[in-house]
């Protein structure tokens, strides 16, 4: 695809007066928020010990697990017992590892600004809310309505898939985090 296009996209998305106003109030409100962290947590979720930002390493686990638990969910033919279980399995992994990667982009995001502080909130709502819906499904298979929980897992990718594209825009668009680390304000 053109990165015109994926330009485009990201411009319909993100360029409101009202979003900056929100994305504004919200990053002001997690500021603060992190002043009361330890600074060495703060560091850690910014990906200071290792010389660059750490959500783009983590994102791997939970996006990893979910596409997985999709594959298994959605595959062909009649289910068995076994792939239940693994698809499961698989999507629990991924949204117990959307908790760290959701803290450190969040933390990544704090220093964001301009389009790329609006495009990240836009990213980050998109993926928060797949992660709920796959916590919701996670409990729907557990009460035995598989269905219900297919549905929302395959929703929670979908939306996961838009939000990969955000932040894709993130970092080869706006450059946040290339070569050093979002413990400075970027954007």
């Amino acid at each position: 695809m053109d990165s015109q296009i994926n330009d485009l996209i990201e411009d319909a998305l993100s360029d409101h007066p009202s979003l900056e106003v929100l994305s504004g109030q919200l990053q002001g409100w997690l500021k603060d928020a992190e002043e009361a962290l330890p600074d060495g947590l703060i560091s850690l979720l910014h990906g200071e010990p290792i010389g660059h930002p750490l959500h783009p390493i983590l994102i791997h686990l939970p996006l990893g697990g979910w596409i997985v638990g999709g594959i298994l969910d959605f595959w062909p033919g009649r289910g068995s017992p076994e792939r239940e279980h693994a698809a499961d399995s698989a999507l629990l992994i991924g949204t117990l590892g959307a908790i760290p990667t959701i803290a450190a982009g969040w933390t990544d995001w704090s220093n964001s600004r301009g389009q790329a502080r609006r495009t990240g909130l836009i990213h980050g709502a998109l993926n928060e809310t797949a992660f709920l819906l796959n916590a919701a499904s996670l409990l729907a298979r557990r009460r035995g309505r598989r269905g219900l929980g297919k549905a929302l897992s395959g929703t929670a990718l979908a939306l996961g898939g838009v939000g990969a594209f955000l932040g894709g825009q993130l970092v080869y668009r706006h450059g946040l985090g290339v070569g050093h680390t979002m413990t400075v304000p970027q954007g």
